[in-house]
């Protein structure tokens, strides 16, 4: 009888899930989305802001390197910690990021992410040595790290589902386009000029955040209906019934445990997110984004480009086009569907990445430095230009395939499967994840290419992304077309679909 009395309402909430699937439909035909246009907007404007300080490193540090004043001249290693200290910054910045986003709210956090921004970059302005130039990046990679878990939090509280995947991946969008935005004003600005400019989108995040409403989400967490209808009537538009949906989420939350325990991490629905989450963050940085990268400039080089700057803004520019193009059928494809692209994308890539390092560097050298800094190595040996181009066409496609899928899915995910209690923690554990594997990814990169070869280096990022592409298949959840709501119960098996 007990066991009957157990599985009973979950019997009836599969017989209710189409009547229940109408009236959603119903109430969303009757949403307007131009104010949650708005507020995504604004909120994404600290993304931009986190691209650029990814992409300030690149046109700075050649001009560090030559920089007169002695006190600021940075030697091959400073300038290696100058563009890797923001990895260590971001890190911190997202266990700091899942602490007061639970205590202060998403939107007063996302305002808050505004000052070590600004702050960093005077530092870095006004640098007189180059501890200064350090903190000012420590400080900037800190708010990048809390608006790297704040930001999707924000967008998945307010979004609905019919648009969440669009407005989750404008994330990764608004980050490249930082990065692309931060080379092109590197062309014509020196580095003091430039730290000014990236100054200035979270200075407009933090005026247009303050006209943004908080989550309706987080506002009925602390009890505060009146405001959470006020916040889903600014975001719905005046002919959507707020209170229905206010209404569906305080029930779900009723439901669910108001307070975190370490014994909640015997809870399926809070085990299952957490393990899938931190595994994303991981096989994300796995895919070897950054020894991509890494090589990118030395290979447009060998394809006889005549500016390497150009070559980046190129690099950078292709990033722009494919996640803005996985933003647009996010929604439509789903998630699931543009991981396994990308994975296989990546994983085909890489593996022509190897080949073309096999055939151009000599057995007996093992790493690719030692031949770019002989002038008439064995590269000179080879037919250069057909094999450049054979890179350029590998590094493309694998910037492609990130771009579609592993670049911007992981972040939107991350939003969307944590339960209200554990949202903090669970995103602050996977913002850690990935900033603490890029930093140990970017750092011994170079050991592994002394080691087992550039090709063996490449070739082992080809079978991690083929690793990433089972997990993908295996574990992950399609999210699309999902509440917030029904994606955790997905995770504690409460209802099928």
């Amino acid at each position: 009888m007990d066991d009957y009395e157990e599985t009973r309402p979950l019997l009836v909430n599969d017989e209710l899930t189409d009547e229940n699937r109408s009236e959603q439909d119903s109430y969303l035909d009757k949403v307007k989305n131009g104010k949650l246009y708005m507020a995504t907007f604004a909120a994404v404007l600290g993304p931009l802001s986190f691209g650029f300080v990814l992409g300030y490193s690149s046109p700075a540090i050649p001009e560090l390197r030559k920089i007169q004043d002695p006190r600021l001249q940075l030697s091959k290693d400073e300038a290696s910690w100058f563009g890797s200290v923001v990895t260590l910054g971001a890190a911190l910045g997202g266990l700091l990021g899942g602490w007061i986003v639970e205590r202060i709210g998403r939107k007063l956090s996302l305002m808050f992410c505004a000052v070590p921004f600004i702050c960093g970059f005077t530092v870095v302005i006004a640098a007189q040595n180059h501890w200064m130039l350090y903190v000012g990046r420590v400080l900037t990679g800190l708010a990048s790290g809390v608006t790297s878990l704040v930001v999707p939090l924000y967008i998945s509280e307010t979004a609905h589902e019919r648009v969440r995947g669009t407005m989750g991946s404008c994330v990764q969008l608004m980050v490249v386009t930082g990065i692309m935005g931060a080379y092109v004003t590197g062309l014509f600005l020196d580095w003091q000029w430039l730290a000014i400019t990236c100054s200035i989108p979270p200075t407009l995040m933090l005026v247009c955040m303050c006209f943004m409403p908080e989550t309706p989400r987080f506002l009925l967490c602390q009890g505060k209906r009146r405001e959470a209808e006020e916040a889903l009537r600014f975001l719905r538009g005046p002919d959507a019934p707020a209170e229905w949906e206010c209404a569906r989420i305080e029930e779900a939350y009723k439901n669910e445990e108001q307070s975190f325990s370490l014994a909640d991490l015997k809870d399926p629905g809070v085990f299952k997110p957490l393990g899938i989450g931190i595994m994303m963050m991981l096989f994300q940085q796995m895919t070897g984004i950054n020894a991509i990268m890494f090589y990118a400039e030395t290979i447009f080089e060998q394809a006889h480009f005549e500016s390497s700057d150009v070559a980046t803004v190129i690099v950078a520019a292709t990033q722009v086009v494919f996640t803005a193009i996985a933003a647009i059928i996010m929604d439509k494809a789903g998630r699931k569907v543009l991981l396994i692209l990308s994975g296989v994308t990546m994983c085909v890539s890489e593996a022509v990445f190897g080949v073309y390092f096999k055939l151009t560097v000599q057995h007996n050298n093992s790493s690719l430095t030692s031949v770019l800094t002989d002038a008439q190595g064995s590269l000179a040996e080879q037919p250069p230009t057909d094999l450049a181009w054979l890179a350029v066409g590998s590094m493309g496609l694998f910037i492609a395939g990130f771009a579609l899928g592993w670049g911007p899915t992981p972040w939107l995910v991350m939003s969307e499967i944590f339960p209200t209690r554990v949202r903090g923690l669970g995103s602050a554990l996977c913002v850690l994840t990935n900033w603490t594997c890029a930093f140990i990814v970017t750092k011994t990169f170079q050991n592994l290419v002394d080691a087992i070869t550039s090709a063996g280096t490449f070739w082992m990022f080809s079978g991690l992304c083929a690793l990433n592409v089972i997990f993908t298949a295996i574990f992950v959840p399609e999210t699309k077309g999902k509440t917030l709501e029904e994606i955790q119960a997905c995770f504690k098996g409460t209802r099928q679909h």
